[in-house]
Formats: structure tokens, C-alpha cells, sequence
């Protein structure tokens, strides 16, 4: 595996090794000793989470203020535009966001650690998208940055309006959202 610094640092993009021949092709998505060599990060990660949406849906950005996830991103079907940003007022990088492309065709891996908001971006037909999380989904302790707020200008790749749930659409500005210390 192959580790890709971001301009976050602690977001890490991982590029697996992929053997492939006439028949297909195979590769370890997850193997916990790899990854924590690889990337210096020891989780234990609790749940799975698998979702499929239609071009130009967007989700996010969602984060849990209390039972903070980590997650470990991929996508099988389609291809996304993948966002974090971070919301600890200690890091060097607070309010930062990086995004980046993941997709069936690349199967690129995210890791997305505790403490950062996330979201996506479906840029093609449909994809379908795997993640793993690090802790339990609390629904009282998730909450919801706004998409589109100026104060983070994050460019996604999309010409029109996106496809937004209630949550997304009524989510709170960087300015008013809870953060990490």
C-alpha cells in the first residue's frame, strides 16, 4: 500500500496494491497490521456503512461532536469527490478542508480521522460508497456543516444545484457549527 499525503496531513489517501490479470483483478481493502505501518494510525474500527446515491447528490458534512468517528473511505460502483474538513481548534490545519477523488476505477482508500467534518460529492451516473467507522453512530451527537459556506469555499466539481437531504440543506455555517478542541 501507498500512502499519499494530503494538504491536511492527518487525512491520508492510500492507494492499495491491486494484482490483476485476464480474470478481474483482487486486493486487501482493509489489513489492520498493514494499515497502522503504513499510515502510524492503531484503530479499532466498530461499524460498517455502505451507501448508494445518483450524480450529483451530496452528503455532508457530517460529524458526530461527541463519539467523534474516524472512517476509512472507498468507493465500488461510480466515483465521488470526496471532502474533510477539520474542526479541532488545535490543529494547525483548523478550518482547512482537502478533497479528492475516489472512485471504483482508482480504488483509491480515505482516511478521514476523528474530529473532521465529511462529505461527498456523486460525480458520476450512481456509485456506491464503503466506509469504516471508528466509533457507533450517535445520532443526538451528529451534526451538519453547511456545503456551500463561503467562509470554507470548497470548490466541488459540480455546475447547478445539488442533491441535498433536509439535514443537509437546514446544516449550520462554520461560524455557528460546534468544534473540537
Amino acid at each position: 500500500m501507498r500512502v499519499i499525503a494530503s494538504e491536511v496531513p492527518d487525512v491520508m489517501l492510500i492507494e492499495p496494491k491491486v494484482f490483476g490479470d485476464a480474470r478481474g483483478f483482487f486486493f486487501e481493502s482493509y489489513n489492520e497490521r498493514v494499515f497502522r505501518e503504513a499510515t502510524g494510525v492503531d484503530v479499532k474500527f466498530v461499524q460498517d456503512n455502505h451507501s448508494r446515491s445518483g450524480r450529483n447528490v451530496l452528503r455532508g458534512l457530517h460529524y458526530q461532536i461527541r463519539h467523534a468517528q474516524g472512517k476509512l473511505l472507498r468507493v465500488i460502483l461510480g466515483e465521488v469527490f470526496d471532502v474533510a474538513v477539520d474542526l479541532r481548534r488545535s490543529s494547525k490545519t483548523f478550518g482547512k478542508w482537502v478533497g479528492f477523488t475516489l472512485s471504483a476505477e482508482n480504488k483509491r482508500i480515505a482516511w478521514v480521522p476523528p474530529g473532521f467534518a465529511h462529505g461527498f460529492l456523486v460525480t458520476s451516473d450512481c456509485a456506491e460508497f464503503l466506509y469504516k467507522a471508528t466509533d457507533y453512530y450517535a445520532p443526538e451527537h451528529e451534526r451538519t456543516l453547511r456545503w456551500n459556506d463561503p467562509a470554507l469555499s470548497i470548490r466541488w466539481p459540480i455546475s447547478g444545484e445539488p442533491i441535498l437531504s433536509r439535514k443537509d440543506r437546514d446544516a449550520v455555517g462554520f461560524a455557528a457549527a460546534e468544534m473540537f478542541d
